[in-house]
């Protein structure tokens, strides 16, 4: 199963790595193809919203059909996308193109996320916990280092870095293809396409909770993704490829390192941790902005992943330790449904608003949703009975 779980994990990031990879060219993309920063805005709602619906209607696929075709079809998704990118041009092949990578990412986060937690090592405890919350986070600016390096300083800046992606999405499809089944097929299907939240019975004030902070933190995601390339043109003073890969990157890449750090706490504390080094690192974000500070700005990105990384292990250790091997596909979709709905709506009004205002409002405005969420998660955890129920169930 080690092997299994190796070759899950390696598909669930490159899944999350393509999903990051057209970051970096978005500079381009406006110079070239004439797109705005609201053609951006709405581009990145298209790739929410299809990630989304995806978890909301195929969330729990994987219980029945098994997890192998599912993983698959996520993986030949995200290639698609790439073959989009490599071969078209303008605003409406790159939201075809997200559109697709958001399909990808929600039937990955389920199925191959799932796949992680059955075939995982049972120790360390919070293993599971930390791949399935930070696999996003550490795919995404993987995807966008490597485009923006490739764009910077190889040939074919549109094309070559989706060819490379598009290869080894292959080599991941054939090496689930080669791993052995943990669901039994059973029927079920279309049953199972009814869309609906699940999560362990008597754990409803947990989801909140956890739903909260996975608002607060991946809406401040979406800014970045979004606007990540702007930020560094108006506010770097370059259009550079790589600097906004390493804009887009600071926001994340610290995500792995927040599990260790709170490993040793109880779920609660963890989150509770996570959540107030997150509004630091909010007041730091909106403080270097407004006064035109390049380093303290990379700075306080950098603590915003690293505090994403304490509060969604913490959150995620403590719903799935109560969860049935047939409850962890739903459970993961309900997981990353909340977490990209709370993208999705936020970069809506956002695209709305981008020809109205400039980036500093815009970010003062995710800056106030996230201390909102933040300050509603820690008042749930007051209330949250974190003690596993004695009977498993799906409500």
């Amino acid at each position: 199963m080690l092997r299994t779980f190796i070759f899950a994990t390696l598909s669930l990031v490159c899944i999350f790595a393509t999903a990051g990879s057209p970051i970096p060219l978005y500079n381009i993309y406006k110079s070239e193809d004439g797109l705005t920063n609201a053609h951006l805005g709405m581009v990145s709602v298209g790739y929410f919203l299809a990630a989304a619906i995806s978890l909301l209607f195929l969330g729990r696929l994987s219980n029945h059909l098994g997890r192998r075709p599912v993983c698959i079809a996520a993986l030949v998704t995200a290639g698609a996308s790439c073959i989009v990118l490599a071969a078209s041009h303008g605003a409406v092949a790159l939201l075809i193109a997200r559109v697709l990578q958001g399909l990808a990412c929600g039937l990955g986060s389920t199925a191959l996320g799932a796949y992680v937690v059955d075939t995982a090592p049972q120790k360390p405890a919070w293993l599971k916990a930390v791949i399935t919350g930070s696999a996003p986070m550490i795919g995404l600016p993987i995807g966008a280092f490597a485009c923006g390096a490739l764009a910077e300083y190889g040939p074919m800046p549109r094309i070559l870095v989706f060819v490379i992606i598009a290869s080894v999405l292959s080599v991941c499809t054939l090496l689930i293809f080669s791993s052995p089944e943990t669901m039994v097929r059973s029927r079920g299907i279309r049953r199972s396409l009814r869309p609906r939240l699940q999560v362990p019975a008597g754990f409803g004030r947990l989801l909140f909770a956890a739903g909260c902070s996975f608002v607060a933190t991946w809406s401040i995601g979406g800014f970045y993704q979004a606007f990540g390339s702007s930020v560094t043109a108006d506010y770097l003073g370059t259009n550079s490829a790589v600097t906004a890969a390493a804009t887009f990157a600071c926001v994340m890449i610290l995500n792995p390192l927040g599990a260790p750090l709170v490993g040793r706490l109880s779920p609660s504390w963890g989150m509770r941790v996570g959540m107030a080094v997150f509004v630091l690192a909010l007041a730091g974000i909106i403080v270097s902005l407004r006064v035109g500070l390049v380093i303290p700005f990379m700075l306080a990105s950098l603590f915003i992943g690293l505090a994403q990384g304490m509060a969604s292990t913490a959150a995620i250790r403590a719903l799935l330790q109560s969860a049935a091997v047939e409850e962890r596909a739903g459970l993961l979709a309900s997981i990353y449904l909340i977490s990209y709905t709370g993208v999705a709506l936020p970069a809506i009004v956002a695209g709305q608003l981008a020809d109205r205002f400039d980036l500093f409002q815009i970010a003062a405005g995710y800056v106030t949703l996230g201390v909102i969420a933040s300050l509603a998660t820690v008042l749930a955890l007051a209330t949250s009975d974190f003690k596993a129920p004695e009977k498993k169930a799906a409500c």
